[in-house]
């Protein structure tokens, strides 16, 4: 069977993506820092799917350590989808510069640290696919959120690059950019509910774009569009608003 390793497999999305892989008879392995909460969920997908699930301990922000936790694994997966993030406060990481750097770093550089590792091995392989769940906030800074935002443009930005990169080496690279999606992340914050994806709308778009090796794609769909209008916005209309 085909492994695919889920990178912050404790959320909602991260969860939802385990089953629907696991329904199409791929091996799972999970990874996140509290592997304890992740046992009912590795049993869960062995036994309802027959797949072989096992549980890795990994810290996005622990640099250091994801060299070593890469060559742990049992064997190297065949897909790898980095869904951890941090949304954080933008109010407090205005001024505790803490709250800004766990922002940043758990969006952005531990993505860059453990994908670099990753990219390094499919290259060699050559063959391999890598997905990066980012996020449209990426799109356009706004006053609410940029500093999760900004962590979200530089990694969209890291895998177009990445792509471009691993094209040539027989390396499938895809970009996830999601709306609102209903999860533990997002349950304070009122969504509009028609434009709010549930996790499993999500996993079913990043599995189907796996397997049609798509570059990118925006879930819900309409979301290409909605961005499209918002960035067409004039910067000085649009610094004015209160969004």
């Amino acid at each position: 069977m085909p492994t695919v390793l889920i990178l912050g497999a404790g959320s909602d999305m991260a969860v939802a993506i385990a089953r629907q892989f696991a329904s199409n008879k791929y091996d799972i392995q999970l990874a996140a820092r509290n592997v304890a909460s992740l046992s009912a969920l590795e049993q869960d997908l062995h036994i309802r799917y027959g797949v072989t699930a096992s549980t890795h301990t990994f810290d996005a922000t622990d640099f250091t350590s994801h060299a070593a936790f890469y060559t742990a694994l049992p064997q190297p997966p065949d897909v790898t989808i980095s869904v951890f993030g941090y949304l954080g406060s933008q109010e407090r990481g205005q001024s505790d510069w803490n709250e800004a750097a766990r922002i940043l770093h758990t969006n952005y550089t531990g993505a860059v640290s453990v994908l670099n590792i990753i990219a390094d091995e499919y290259a060699a392989r050559g063959a391999g696919t890598i997905v990066g769940i980012s996020s449209v906030a990426g799109e356009r800074g706004r006053q609410s959120n940029y500093l999760y935002g900004s962590a979200k443009a530089g990694f969209t930005a890291y895998l177009s690059g990445l792509r471009n990169r691993l094209f040539h080496k027989g390396v499938h690279v895809l970009s996830v950019q999601p709306g609102f999606v209903y999860t533990r992340m997002t349950e304070n914050m009122k969504t509009p509910a028609p434009l709010t994806a549930q996790p499993q709308d999500v996993a079913k778009d990043v599995y189907n774009a796996v397997k049609a090796k798509k570059n990118v794609i925006y879930t819900k769909w309409f979301w290409r569009y909605i961005m499209l209008i918002i960035k067409s916005i004039p910067e000085g209309i649009f610094k004015k608003l209160k969004l």
